[in-house]
């Protein structure tokens, strides 16, 4: 038999008439979302799922009055990365439909603040037309965010990766978080350093320093193992600061969210407003 408690930050855990008081106390819904798709040689094809629930989960235990943990989404956008076996992949317009589905959903039933938590880039376009037209469509705050750059200052101080360039993809980061987390998952003996996109000036892959423009190619174009980045530089003890970090501020973003003022709008079509007056 599996068994366990009702909690308070789970999302699934309350009935619908239970849903009605939770409404009346407004914690921030968090929505995570992952993908499913190729991690180099040595990490399995869940990394992105494991570690943004691992990252909120946690969150929400210590935070459990600010934050109401949705179910993970476990796929996103993926055909650059198609050529990688095991990889699955929505379509843009998809998982817009799909994920703007969700958060209107929650706004429909009253939550007034919405984080979507992203575990994946490729995703963050993709997210943030639905944050945006969250806000537009429904009486709700929404913001998406892609948790790792949470940790930025930590990863700055620990990182042993090139810069810019080292840290994208099954990298020191990941597998160092998948380390801490759960160790024996990894194939750490498989771990190869590849950082394979041509050099230039203006373009490069790095999660933490992000380049001046942005094009995604073909993965398989620049990779031949999934991996960009060194993951031969990963540690569980890195992974510990970099997750405790990213944890942390998951946390303090949600609080910080939920007392987020909603001001009224304005319609300068029909008010009339004193050309003096200035919000702050």
């Amino acid at each position: 038999m599996i068994s366990r408690k009702k909690e308070k930050y789970l999302y699934e855990d309350y009935t619908w008439l239970e849903m009605k008081e939770v409404v009346k106390r407004q914690p921030v819904v968090m929505l995570p979302i992952g993908s499913t798709e190729d991690h180099g040689h040595h990490l399995p094809l869940d990394t992105d799922n494991f570690l943004v629930w691992n990252v909120c989960l946690e969150a929400a235990k210590r935070a459990p009055d600010d934050i109401l943990l949705m179910p993970l989404i476990p796929y996103g956008f993926e055909d650059h990365h198609m050529d990688f076996p095991g990889t699955i992949t929505i379509s843009t317009d998809h998982l817009i439909d799909f994920v703007l589905d969700i958060t209107k959903s929650v706004a429909h039933h009253g939550f007034k603040k919405i984080l979507i938590a992203d575990g994946h880039g490729s995703n963050m376009p993709i997210l943030d037309i639905v944050a945006r037209r969250t806000v537009v469509e429904t009486d709700a705050l929404c913001a998406a965010f892609i948790y790792v750059t949470l940790a930025k200052d930590v990863v700055a101080r620990l990182r042993q990766s090139p810069v810019p360039g080292g840290m994208s993809h099954a990298d020191e980061f990941e597998t160092s978080v998948y380390l801490y987390l759960n160790e024996e998952r990894v194939d750490f003996v498989k771990a190869k350093r590849e950082i394979g996109f041509p050099k230039s000036e203006f373009h490069w892959h790095d999660i933490f320093n992000p380049p001046p423009i942005r094009m995604m190619n073909w993965w398989s174009r620049f990779s031949l193992t999934g991996v960009v980045g060194d993951p031969t530089l990963a540690t569980a003890e890195k992974g510990r600061a970099f997750f405790e970090e990213a944890v942390n501020k998951v946390a303090r973003l949600s609080k910080e969210f939920r007392a987020m003022e909603i001001r009224p709008r304005t319609d300068h079509h029909k008010a009339d407003v004193d050309p003096n007056k200035v919000w702050g």
